[in-house]
């Protein structure tokens, strides 16, 4: 039999002339609809202007006493009259009408200005008498920037906010400004940011070949986004949030009521990661537990956790017992023993690894699932094992920390500024994503990321909010989700659920009798209320 060719609106060329076809009719719709709004726009406006003139005369009504509303009838029938009477009269008064309606119909958006007006103007000129000490010269035969001089020359672009500050400023400067010192640079921008408006963070953006620096002031990264599922793959972790367009990606987030895309700082993990570890830094109340929390909570998704606590505080309560948390540790017997679990773990998989390689075999199931080592504050036990004349429990992290991308083993090390010091060499070498997270100054940063920050620091700063590097990568700036923990009295209702609709089922014994459904509701010996509150609402 012979081939029965294919219709013709299923091949390529037909789609595509139906889709050209479609795009056309839209293209006509549109114009077509402009063009009509255009012809109609003078019906528009005298219609507009009449209801407007129509409900001028029902107020007008409304607002005239009743003992006086019979004169004004009489008043407004005699004009009627006199119209009526006299020639042409009719026809006058219905232009007269028209272009009254006309009047008040007209838009009345009042124009945007041209340039900038009195106040802004001399705020500029302000700023450019600012910067003349920088960027002038005695030898210069024609100086861009002098006392008195037109600031129109220096800067090509600007805009100013609702409340008037610069928002966005282009400057031009001379070519003998060293720009790529970064002591000038930085004497550069505080005195930018002082004049600017205080306040706020503002991104310099340096451009050496053409002489330009630009200022652009930003927004404040959204801190009211709670901790969620987010769509990732196996090995991905979501940091936190930065601006839009400095990744190139977006998620789907639940904000409030509605669905937004958020530009995320996504780390990579495992066996093809180049920044296997992360170190994060701040200062007492920064988020560095925030962020711990978060990142437990996306790796229970895939893998096993492993918490040690320095602080003892009982962030991390809420973990204890739950599917995938093999341990949470508070005490240095404890810690010790769990990481030396971890090392000998961390070898025994990649024996493993390399046995079934040798073999021509993949590697084995139990190597595959990610296992995450958390450490809080960890410089509080090299204290207490210096005291004690115990082993530092930073010294089991070097296997780990040296294999664990082979291994499959992730390790996270949060401490704070004041006890830095403490960290060991194999911490400080092997963990090439970094965060640092509260208000901290402009050389701690650097000291961290390894690099300036791109935005000058604030000093008061919400918890969470930071900057992030991975690698030898840019920096970010960072606002962690929100993730408190559960069992303390200041977290919300709202906070609690988040956290504890994320938290995996608790681990039962097989030989353990199941809890009585009461005791759920009773607060234990040593647990506050709040605690027993959000362990009933989960149950």
């Amino acid at each position: 039999m012979a081939r029965r060719p294919l219709p013709r609106i299923l091949s390529k060329d037909s789609a595509q002339i139906a889709r050209m076809q479609l795009a056309r009719s839209r293209e006509l719709a549109r114009t077509a609809a402009d063009n009509a709004t255009d012809v109609l726009h003078p019906l528009i406006t005298v219609s507009r202007g009449l209801c407007r003139l129509a409900s001028v005369g029902r107020r007008t009504w409304a607002d005239t006493p009743k003992d006086k509303r019979g004169p004004l009838l009489f008043l407004v029938a005699s004009v009627v009259l006199v119209v009526a009477l006299v020639p042409y009269g009719p026809l006058l008064a219905v232009i007269t009408v028209m272009a009254a309606a006309a009047w008040q119909g007209r838009e009345r958006t009042p124009s945007a200005p041209d340039g900038p007006d009195e106040s802004q103007i001399e705020r500029l000129q302000a700023l450019y008498e600012a910067l003349v000490p920088y960027f002038s010269s005695p030898e210069d035969p024609a100086p861009l920037y002098a006392h008195g001089g037109e600031w129109q020359k220096a800067f090509t672009a600007h805009e100013f906010d609702d409340d008037g500050r610069v928002g966005h400023l282009v400057i031009r400067y001379p070519a003998y400004f060293p720009d790529g010192e970064s002591e000038a640079r930085a004497r550069l921008e505080q005195l930018l940011t002082a004049k600017a408006g205080r306040g706020r963070e503002y991104h310099f953006a340096w451009d050496e070949v053409g002489n330009q620096l630009t200022v652009t002031a930003l927004a404040p990264l959204p801190t009211d986004i709670a901790a969620q599922r987010f769509v990732t793959a196996p090995g991905e972790t979501v940091l936190g949030f930065t601006d839009p367009g400095e990744v190139q990606r977006t998620l789907p987030l639940s904000y409030g009521e509605e669905q937004v895309d958020v530009p995320p700082v996504v780390w990579r993990t495992g066996i093809r990661s180049t920044e296997p570890h992360l170190l994060a830094m701040g200062h007492p109340g920064s988020g560095t537990s925030t962020l711990l929390r978060s990142l437990a909570l996306q790796a229970l998704r895939y893998g096993d956790v492993l918490i040690v606590d320095g602080g003892g505080t009982g962030e991390y309560a809420c973990l204890t017992g739950r599917d995938g948390v093999l341990a949470v540790e508070c005490h240095l017997p404890g810690a010790l023993a769990s990481l030396e679990w971890a090392a000998q773990e961390t070898e025994r998989r990649l024996i493993a690894i390399n046995l079934a390689r040798q073999a021509g075999d993949p590697p084995p199931e139990d190597t595959r699932r990610p296992l995450w080592i958390l450490l809080d504050r960890p410089g509080v036990f090299a204290h207490l094992a210096v005291t004690d004349g115990r082993k530092d429990p930073q010294a089991l992290l070097q296997v780990p920390l040296r294999h664990g991308r082979a291994a499959n083993v992730t390790v996270v090390v949060a401490e704070q500024f004041d006890s830095a010091e403490a960290l060991s060499d194999a911490v400080r070498q092997h963990t090439r994503a970094r965060v640092v997270l509260g208000a901290a100054a402009a050389r701690q940063v650097e000291a961290v990321l390894g690099v300036p920050p791109h935005t000058t620091p604030l000093a008061q700063v919400p918890p969470g909010r930071g900057y992030a590097r991975l690698g030898s990568g840019p920096v970010h700036r960072l606002q962690v989700p929100r993730t408190p923990d559960p069992y303390d009295d200041a977290t919300s209702d709202a906070d609690r659920q988040a956290v504890l609709a994320l938290l995996p089922p608790r681990t039962t014994p097989a030989d353990a009798e199941p809890p009585a459904p009461t005791d759920l509701t009773k607060p234990a010996t040593g647990v506050a209320p709040v605690a027993a509150e959000a362990v009933a609402a989960e149950s």
